[in-house]
């Protein structure tokens, strides 16, 4: 038999969390980000779930070709623009929209010879200092894409850099609203954060939001709010099975560097799981996980192939026994990849997109 990881992805929650967006955003359309192939979910297993978005936003012209292939005839977004001329080509010929963030991208537009007009949306710096005009370069930027018969429709873009924080986003959304007031256009603005945690404050204030983290099932303000707190639901499962068990006496170690010490007679289960297979290497003793849906403890490192957890809450687990890494377990527990990679020093977008190739992936 294969060996028991399994990564389950959850179709059913990917609509919800979806839906649940959208009711948050009841104004505004939704792009469903599917970038990093859908966060680690694979983005032809996650599309099902995520048809009902209104278009779907990514990063490479790859997995634009693969949503096309679909047969996805709505809108998609290049989140990070054109990366050199030819790549204006494809957008003509896939229907592409695509962010415009820097002079250079101006330049290659105003170049660029074609018959169909693109859509751009024009992206705003407003304090995240990551890609966009500043704002005292904003309108400018805007005037010279207006004038450019290569661009059809021009919506204006912003991204806030602490929406999921105390800091907030007043001061990043009064300076897009400022330089932005009386400019035509559509407006996206919102990840999601910023559509669960500042819906009053966007009000009539954005066309369209752009959730991520979210749709997947993970808080975007962890731990201040779980998912299950926003009616969140985990997309992704990571389980496995025991694959031994070894009874400890007090004094004995496990693991590399001998850095767990039994204090008391206890049996450890061993996982095949590790971190080849995705799972964080920084999770140290304590990290929860689920053994036939029972929350118990991870003990010693993590090693490549295995991992070892305190079987004391569940004297009945043996050999073939259901783990929960992170996700549903089949008694209906569920384990948030949120607290996983919090123990890891982490987030839970970096355990999604790190799931190795070797653990294999079924979508239900």
């Amino acid at each position: 038999m294969p060996r028991p990881i399994l990564a389950t992805i959850h179709t059913d929650a990917l609509r919800h969390n979806l839906a649940r967006m959208q009711s948050m955003a009841a104004d505004a359309r939704v792009w469903a980000i599917v970038k990093a192939n859908a966060y680690g979910h694979g983005l032809e297993r996650a599309f099902e779930g995520l048809r009902a978005a209104d278009g779907f936003g990514l990063l490479d012209l790859s997995e634009a070709q693969r949503l096309r292939a679909l047969d996805w005839r709505g809108p998609i977004l290049l989140l990070e623009g054109c990366f050199e001329m030819r790549d204006l080509e494809l957008c003509s010929r896939l229907g592409l929209w695509h962010v415009v963030h820097c002079t250079e991208q101006i330049d290659m537009l105003a170049a660029h010879k074609t018959q169909l007009p693109q859509r751009v949306f024009l992206k705003m710096n407003a304090g995240m200092n990551r890609l966009g005009f500043k704002p005292e370069r904003y309108r400018a930027a805007w005037t010279r894409l207006n004038a450019l018969p290569q661009v059809e429709e021009i919506s204006l873009m912003a991204h806030f850099s602490d929406a999921d924080g105390p800091v907030g986003i007043s001061v990043q959304l009064e300076a897009f609203e400022r330089v932005t007031r009386d400019l035509p256009g559509e407006r996206s603005l919102s990840n999601s954060a910023a559509t669960l945690r500042h819906v009053d404050q966007l009000a009539g204030r954005s066309d369209w939001v752009r959730p991520g983290i979210a749709l997947y099932g993970s808080a975007p303000d962890f731990p201040l709010h779980s998912a299950s707190d926003w009616d969140l639901q985990p997309a992704m499962t990571l389980s496995s099975r025991l694959i031994g068990v070894q009874e400890l006496l007090p004094g004995d170690t496990v693991g590399y560097g001998s850095q767990f010490v039994a204090e008391f007679p206890m049996r450890v289960g061993v996982v095949a799981c590790g971190y080849a297979d995705g799972y964080p290497r920084h999770c140290g003793t304590g990290t929860p996980v689920l053994v036939n849906g029972v929350r118990t403890r991870t003990v010693g490192r993590v090693s490549m192939d295995m991992i070892t957890v305190d079987l004391s809450p569940v004297p009945a687990a043996g050999m073939g026994s259901e783990v929960t890494l992170w996700g549903r377990s089949a008694a209906g527990a569920v384990l948030s990849i949120d607290e996983v990679a919090r123990a890891a020093g982490t987030v839970g977008y970096e355990l999604m997109c790190a799931l190795a190739q070797r653990v294999p992936v079924q979508p239900i």
